[in-house]
């Protein structure tokens, strides 16, 4: 892992045009989003089903949310589940005992997992490396236990069940949200609003991820970054909890267990969100197509997804977008090379 955070992150820089609006739309994320929009269209043709691209969508929101703490800053979190269960339990039980509202679950949802957040991120803050790691799962476990004995409230091992998904409103525009085709592009507008990190809090952010020290030295609150991205990536997890809540009409405590904390770091490492902001996308795209295309071959899928994750992080810790931009580089050497040679070999 100390290996890992010394991977200085280079984000995708090339803009579709100069300043304004190309500061903030970028081929990558253009071409990602081409891609995103049009799945609705081709993933019954290729043996998937629509269910599957929403919750592949809110796992994208999910891990983007997570690598702004891990890949941006350096704060490895191992118990970060607790608040994406925290938000789906919150967006559930405020459909059932209060109202059903879209808006205003997903607001107590966010709410909620950055309350949690904001407490455990004024314990934690103060510490960094594996010590900030084993916090993490500690507080983590405590959610995950309240969320199994606390039967009254979460049903305990059972969960939450039954939960509405309330449509979406738009001023007088009501929009069905119980087909998953209609639920997939709602989710999808959701995953554009996150770009957080080419802010000036961003940048401070990285600067505290290649030496704390050197941050605080300049003169910045090193505490208080630390405590502020915590706490903004759970709100994120909470957001994406209120989202898998109201997909499964339904919340329960494994989501909060250690195991499937894990996940959303692997999706983050095997994706490449050390040096790439995209990279949580493509680590959440291949863990669902592994666990689905797979685990139709063999029960075992998670051991040979493992093995690639124990391989990537030993031979290619940038990720698959580290191998994109590795690609990318060289062909765009080669070609400079080629455009070099080229009046040589005229002149002769």
């Amino acid at each position: 892992m100390r290996d890992l955070l010394k991977i200085k992150a280079t984000m995708p820089a090339t803009a579709v045009t100069n300043g304004g609006l190309g500061n903030w739309l970028t081929r990558p994320m253009l071409i990602t989003f081409a891609i995103l929009v049009t799945v609705p269209l081709w993933i019954h043709e290729v043996g998937l089903y629509q269910y599957l691209g929403v919750e592949i969508l809110i796992w994208m929101i999910y891990a983007l949310g997570f690598n702004l703490l891990l890949g941006y800053t350096g704060l490895p979190s191992f118990g970060h589940g607790a608040y994406f269960g925290i938000g789906a339990y919150a967006f559930g039980l405020f459909q059932v005992h209060m109202t059903e509202s879209l808006w205003l679950g997903l607001l107590a949802g966010i709410a909620a997992a950055s309350v949690a957040g904001g407490l455990v991120a004024c314990f934690i803050s103060h510490r960094r490396g594996i010590y900030f790691a084993l916090m993490t799962i500690s507080f983590g476990q405590v959610f995950w236990f309240i969320s199994m004995k606390w039967h009254r409230l979460t049903g305990g091992e059972d969960g939450l069940l039954n939960i509405p998904r309330p449509d979406l409103s738009l001023g007088s525009l009501s929009i069905d949200l119980k087909g998953n085709v209609a639920l997939y592009y709602f989710v999808f507008a959701v995953i554009g609003l996150w770009r957080l990190t080419h802010s000036p809090f961003g940048k401070v952010i990285q600067a505290i991820r290649q030496n704390e020290m050197r941050a605080a030295f300049v003169g910045y609150n090193v505490w208080l970054f630390k405590w502020a991205v915590f706490t903004i990536s759970t709100a994120v997890a909470g957001l994406a909890g209120g989202l898998f809540s109201m997909a499964q009409q339904s919340a329960y405590p494994d989501v909060m267990g250690l195991h499937a904390s894990g996940f959303v770091v692997m999706m983050t490492l095997v994706g490449g969100g050390f040096v790439s902001f995209w990279g949580p996308v493509l680590g959440a795209l291949v863990f669902f197509l592994a666990r689905d295309l797979l685990g139709a071959a063999t029960e075992t899928w998670l051991l040979w997804y493992g093995l690639m994750f124990m391989a990537m992080v030993l031979f290619k810790p940038e990720g698959i977008a580290g191998i994109w931009q590795q690609w990318v580089a060289k062909r765009r050497h080669a070609a400079a090379e080629r455009a070099d040679a080229a009046p040589s070999r005229v002149a002769v």
